[in-house]
Formats: structure tokens, C-alpha cells, sequence
């Protein structure tokens, strides 16, 4: 159900669907390159290649603010903005790039460039959360990982543009999407910063040691969006990380009960700073499924500590290559559930 007030985001399986055509509507993803409403009415639309587990039924992710939104676009970012919230999608295929590295890195710094451009000219500075798709995420190309090629050209290119490398830089996801894919990086942006949230158990991604590349990757574990009338959590892709180490590898329930402890332990940092207490049943959840035969394992263990909250499953590669799940979450509690 819709809070009264502030960012929502729904997962809904028909573009006719009245959560997909209202005037407060933000933004949209789409899945396995599924059509979207969207284009005529300037609702902007990231079309991201990853199926959808388990068939291949379509699903809309529908970001909504609670108030009227314009759309706008610069460049190759479409936007659609209100007072505080800007959200904006940008795709862009290797074969169409030029410049330093290889063609994954430029594209890269092309659609990172393009986003802080975008962010500066329309007055929203603050990255609340990004999230990366690029194809053949775990390839070797040029003797590297196509994984660290994208977190070599993404801190290049915010670097060059001023920002934050450590501390306060957004939530965000990188997973692999189709071999025939383009780049595909949708966000949300706001005009106020927000809290940036740490896991304790886990040492921080811009902090990783130089095993995982030269270049670490950019991101802050969740971020905590308070206003008025609600607040908003957004906990990055999550996985069977700690410290800075890969647990349980090849065990499928393992790693997902994994997740889910670090998932617990960023909802008691997060609680400690908000009076509008989170919990697991407050969050719609998307999964990473690597490899689709896992998929069963992870409902049933997600299912019996999540019980009936909203959760999308794809199939993806992750960054890591003995990762076999990863999760993210977002949740928003209102005003009135605060007493």
C-alpha cells in the first residue's frame, strides 16, 4: 500500500497497472527488455536485460514521490524531477563509444559524466542510489575483469567531477545484465543530502584492499532519506560478504542466510538514527539469482524469515564470481507509523 506521503517504490506486472500512469510517478525500470509505459507522457524508463525468475512475466519497478512530477532530459539522461526528487536513466552501448580504455570504460565515463552534468545543471547534488547493469560483468577482457574496468572509469569519471569517492557517496548495485546490452544506469537524486549508513560487520566497498582491484568501487552500504512526512531506506546490493571476504562459497542457503544477517545488522545501524524503525517486513526486496536452478533454496529460506513481503527475484551475475545471490532492499515509513 502507497505511503501518504514521500518516495514509494512498487513492483507491479501490468503497464496499465494505475501505479504506473499517475501524475507522481518518478520513473520506471523495466526487465528481460520488457515494454513500459512511459516515452509520450515523459515518464523516463531504464530497460534493463536480466530475466525475470521464475517465468518470464513482465514487471514494472515504479518509483513515485507523492507529488506532481516534470520530466526534462540532458543529453543522453532522461529525467523526471519534483521539488527535491530527481530520477534519471541513461543507456549506452560499447559500439558506440570512443576515447582512453577499453570500450566498457568508456561508456562508463560517458554515462557517469553525463549523470553528475545532469545533477549540477538541475540542482539536485546529492546521489541517494545508483543502480549498474553492463554486460558480462565477470568477463576477462584486456587481462581484467570487466567488473574492475567499470570501477576504474565510474571513480575516474566522479572524481573529475568533484565527488566523493569515500563516506558520503550513494547506495548502489553493479550486476551483470545481457551480452548484447548496453550500459544501463538508472538513480535517484535529491536537492538534501542524506545519512550514509555503514555495516559493521562488513569493511567498507571504497575500503576494499587491492586483491578486488586497483580501482575500489564507490558506493556506502545503505543511505537513510529523511523529510517531513516519511523516511526512506536504500540498502545497496548485499551479499555473503564479511569483513571483506566471500563466505560459504558454493552453498547457495548459506550465502543467502548470510545476506540477510548483514541485511539485519543495516536495519539496527539505520534504526539507531531514524524514529521511524525499519524492519524486515517493511522492505520490498530484489534478488540476484546467478545461477536459475538456486532459485527454489533462496525462496524458501527468504520466505521464512521475509513471510509476504514484496520481492522481485532476476537472474543475474554478481561481481563476484563466487557470489551465487545478492540482495537489496528499499522500504518507506510514513509520519504516522512513527509513535
Amino acid at each position: 500500500m502507497r505511503a501518504p506521503l514521500g518516495l514509494h517504490l512498487a513492483y507491479v506486472s501490468r503497464a496499465d497497472d494505475p501505479a504506473a500512469r499517475g501524475p507522481d510517478v518518478l520513473g520506471i525500470a523495466t526487465f528481460d527488455a520488457t515494454a513500459a509505459p512511459g516515452g509520450a507522457n515523459g515518464i523516463p524508463v531504464a530497460r534493463i536485460h536480466t530475466p525475470v525468475l521464475p517465468s518470464a512475466a513482465p514487471v514494472y519497478e515504479v518509483w513515485s514521490a507523492g507529488a506532481p512530477a516534470a520530466s526534462g532530459q540532458r543529453g543522453r539522461v532522461h529525467f523526471r524531477r519534483t521539488e527535491d526528487l530527481l530520477f534519471g536513466c541513461i543507456a549506452i552501448a560499447e559500439s558506440e563509444t570512443s576515447g582512453a580504455g577499453s570500450p566498457l570504460q568508456a561508456a562508463t565515463a560517458a554515462a557517469y559524466a553525463e549523470i553528475c552534468a545532469t545533477l549540477e545543471a538541475e540542482g539536485y547534488p546529492h546521489l541517494l542510489r545508483v543502480w549498474n547493469y553492463l554486460p558480462d560483468i565477470n568477463r576477462d577482457a584486456n587481462g581484467t575483469e570487466r567488473y574492475r574496468e567499470f570501477n576504474t572509469a565510474r571513480q575516474h569519471a566522479l572524481q573529475a567531477h568533484g565527488r566523493a569517492l569515500t563516506g558520503s557517496v550513494p547506495a548502489a548495485s553493479a550486476l551483470g545484465s545481457g551480452s548484447a546490452s548496453p550500459l544501463v544506469v538508472y538513480f535517484l537524486a535529491s536537492r538534501t543530502a542524506p545519512r550514509f549508513i555503514e555495516n559493521p560487520r562488513q569493511v567498507s566497498a571504497y575500503h576494499y584492499p587491492p586483491e578486488y582491484g586497483t580501482h575500489s568501487p564507490v558506493f556506502s552500504r545503505a543511505a537513510l532519506r529523511e523529510q517531513p512526512g516519511s523516511s526512506t531506506l536504500f540498502i545497496s546490493g548485499t551479499a555473503s560478504i564479511v569483513g571483506h571476504r566471500s563466505l560459504h562459497v558454493g552453498d547457495t542457503a548459506a550465502q543467502t542466510r548470510e545476506t540477510l544477517a548483514n541485511i539485519r545488522a543495516l536495519l539496527a545501524e539505520a534504526n539507531r538514527l531514524t524514529h521511524r524503525p525499519f524492519d524486515l517486513s517493511s522492505l520490498a526486496y530484489k534478488v540476484y539469482v546467478r545461477r536459475p536452478a538456486d532459485l527454489p533454496v533462496i525462496q524458501r529460506t527468504l520466505t521464512e524469515v521475509l513471510g509476504a513481503a514484496q520481492v522481485l527475484y532476476l537472474q543475474a551475475d554478481i561481481c563476484r564470481q563466487d557470489l551465487l545471490v545478492e540482495i537489496e532492499a528499499t522500504g518507506t515509513r510514513p509520519l504516522a507509523q512513527a509513535a
